[in-house]
């Protein structure tokens, strides 16, 4: 995969995970507990800037209460509301 295509992900991924925790009304501290992360990492990805595992998506969707693939999707009107 080339390096665009890697930060554009990277970013999308990071963007729908802020939606998603904004709109379940936690923290990143908070999500960053239930999730077994630091803080800094959450916030890492959010920003595009890391790049997580399966594995750690896949903990960061079971702590959000959502499928993974809700991750990699856009945001739908519904939930912008």
């Amino acid at each position: 995969m080339d390096t665009n295509k890697s930060k554009d992900i990277k970013h999308f991924l990071g963007t729908r995970l802020r939606e998603i925790r904004i709109a379940k009304g936690l923290s990143q501290e908070e999500l960053a507990f239930r999730a077994g992360y630091d803080r800094t990492y959450i916030s890492g990805i959010e920003q595009g800037k890391k790049n997580p595992s399966l594995v750690t998506i896949g903990n960061i969707a079971a702590s959000l209460e959502v499928p993974v693939h809700l991750l990699f999707i856009e945001s739908s009107p519904k939930e912008n509301h």
